[in-house]
C-alpha cells in the first residue's frame, strides 16, 4: 500500500486520540487490486472479540464512526 496514505491514516487516528497498529490482512480486499493502479491503503476498525470474516463478526457503531472520521480526515488531507 501507499506509504504516504498509511502515514496520513496513522496521523489522523493519533490526532483523534485513537490507538494505531500497522497490520496486514490475509484476506483479499478490493484495495489490493486498486493499489495496482492508484495509491491506496486500508483503515481497519476493531471487531468485537477480534472476529472477522465470520457471521459472528460485529463492530460497535462508535468504532465505525471513528473509522469514517479517519477516512474523512485523510480524504481532506489528500484533497489539499
Amino acid at each position: 500500500f501507499d506509504l504516504r496514505i498509511v502515514e496520513l491514516i496513522e496521523a489522523a487516528a493519533k490526532g483523534r486520540g485513537l490507538g494505531v497498529r500497522r497490520m496486514t490482512s490475509g484476506a483479499g480486499h478490493d484495495a489490493q487490486m486498486l493499489a495496482r493502479i492508484a495509491p491506496a491503503a486500508m483503515i481497519f476498525v476493531p471487531s468485537a472479540g477480534g472476529i472477522s470474516h465470520n457471521p459472528r463478526e460485529h463492530t460497535d457503531d462508535a468504532e465505525l464512526v471513528a473509522g469514517a472520521n479517519i477516512l474523512l480526515d485523510v480524504a481532506a488531507q489528500l484533497a489539499k
